[in-house]
């Protein structure tokens, strides 16, 4: 049952969000400040190496008797969340 409101939440947040209708209503200015670098001395970059020994590990597959749970469903007449949206554009 929370899975089905999740995905009605999921379902209703997308169709808001596509129906939106965005207007620009003022132009934007951005201003970026400007840097001067200068190189002092020549770089030399080693990276260290390494050798590396990755252990061995196998898979493998055998039967175990284990308990498990049952579940039980049983069909339920219940009232779900409708949701109607009006884009912006529409109204």
């Amino acid at each position: 049952m929370k899975a089905i409101a999740s995905i009605a939440v999921a379902i209703t947040a997308i169709v808001t969000l596509a129906a939106c209708d965005v207007k620009k209503t003022a132009e934007g200015n951005v201003t970026v400040p400007k840097y001067e670098v200068e190189k002092k001395q020549a770089g030399d970059v080693t990276l260290p190496k390494y050798d590396v020994t990755t252990p061995d590990v196998k898979v493998t597959k055998e039967e175990k008797t284990v308990n498990v749970p049952t579940v039980k469903t049983e069909e339920k007449v219940i009232e779900v969340p409708k949701v109607e949206v009006t884009p912006a554009k529409d109204k």
